[in-house]
């Protein structure tokens, strides 16, 4: 038995947990001022896109002043095997990983383990002399030295440099996407080695200057590695799914629970999805976990709770607060369209956090934050309205249709 099974059989055996989701109260929506009849929108519309094969299947849970008012599964979990959705059923989440890690990161930040301000060397020194690969005015490809090192808080708000080989044909992008690792699935190194592999590629910008979206929490999860000495996985079941109940989540999932796993179409054109079946030797904090609506849910109810739920203290209200705020200031890009939050939204430390009621073209309230992920899984949290919204589909080629339709519907819904 490795060193993760044999800890978290450890707690359960001395703490005595019970590893159930946790369930907030139910309520009618009428009970906290929203509409059952503009709800049923939902089901009608996923039904349709169900029907329209947009995608197999989906759970849908909202969450309104402490009460759970919409809890839904529509469609197939698998549909070339027929298996219909549950709303237990297991979803490769992709960046809706990011949050967690970051809130993974606050906590050692709050326990004085690392501070913002830090240079990533401090941790990880191969990220000491980094280059910047830029064209120059006459179209010709240089390196630059960095005018300032990568910094911890760099990393949480996406402005270290480091990139994607995707969104774009930068320079720094295509020498990514060329490369061994390149790609975002399936890769068969450790973290460790990941990480200094990427220490050899060169920034996309001078850090602290852009918003640019890449593998900046991969960084994140190697330092968290290298603070608590502890691997990724095990860092988060200890201080966040186990006394969150999150007991779905991980890096994949264990064999009996093979029959919850929901699958995108086959032959439709969706790209493949990362492998979830066995424990990977890549632990990336930026894509890499499975989980379920139930267990998304009480991590974001931790959030709406400034940092409280389930009988613990997870995480400082002024720590939830600062990481939902705006940390792109004047001085950092985000133009262009590239910037995943979108018009009308900054970006704290792993959400990206609306600025003003108006602006943006989708609905939504000034200081609500949100993320996504690749593979078609979505939520937000909107403190004013006391809301939890969450979306879990398998479909790439459809996720941002549906996922502005879920907004309009929801909060066409809100009466009061």
């Amino acid at each position: 038995m490795n060193s993760y099974k044999f800890f978290l059989v450890f707690l359960l055996i001395f703490f005595n947990f019970e590893l159930v989701s946790f369930q907030l109260d139910k309520g009618t929506p009428e009970s906290v001022g929203m509409s059952s009849k503009k709800l049923q929108s939902i089901n009608d519309i996923f039904e349709d896109a169900i029907l329209k094969k947009k995608f197999p299947g989906a759970v849908i849970a909202i969450s309104r002043k402490g009460k759970l008012i919409y809890f839904e599964s529509f469609g197939w979990q698998n549909y070339s095997k027929k298996i219909p959705m549950k709303k237990d059923s297991i979803f490769r989440i992709y960046s809706m990983t990011k949050p967690i890690v970051s809130i993974a990161t606050m906590i050692l930040h709050e326990r004085g383990k690392l501070f913002l301000s830090e240079p990533i060397y401090k941790y990880l020194p191969e990220f000491k002399e980094m280059k910047v690969l830029k064209r120059n005015n006459k179209g010709i490809e240089s390196l630059y030295p960095i005018k300032r090192p990568i910094t911890v808080h760099d990393l949480l708000r996406h402005t270290s440099g480091l990139t994607y080989g995707v969104f774009g044909n930068s320079p720094a992008k295509r020498k990514l996407k060329d490369s061994d690792i390149g790609v975002l699935n399936n890769i068969n190194i450790s973290l460790e080695e990941y990480v200094k592999k990427l220490s050899t590629f060169p920034l996309a910008y001078q850090p602290g200057t852009n918003w640019e979206y890449g593998r900046s929490v991969e960084v994140l999860g190697r330092i968290i590695e290298k603070v608590s000495k502890l691997q990724l996985d095990e860092f988060l079941l200890r201080n966040i799914f186990l006394p969150l109940k999150m007991r779905d989540t991980g890096f994949f999932v264990e064999e009996k629970d093979w029959g919850r796993i929901a699958e995108p179409f086959k032959d439709t054109g969706e790209p493949e999805l990362i492998k979830i079946k066995h424990s990977p030797v890549f632990l990336t904090g930026g894509h890499g976990l499975v989980s379920t609506v139930g267990d998304y849910m009480n991590f974001c109810l931790m959030l709406l709770n400034d940092g409280f739920l389930t009988n613990n203290s997870f995480i400082g209200k002024k720590t939830v607060e600062y990481m939902t705020s705006n940390h792109l200031g004047d001085n950092i890009n985000r133009k262009g369209p590239y910037y995943l939050p979108g018009e009308g939204y900054g970006f704290g430390l792993g959400f990206a956090v609306r600025e003003a009621n108006g602006i943006s073209p989708w609905p939504g309230t000034k200081g609500e934050y949100f993320w996504a992920g690749y593979a078609g899984t979505y939520f937000w949290v909107d403190p004013k309205e006391s809301l939890v919204v969450i979306s879990m589909t398998q479909s790439v080629n459809n996720r941002m249709e549906y996922r502005k339709l879920l907004r309009n519907l929801v909060y066409q819904s809100i009466l009061k």
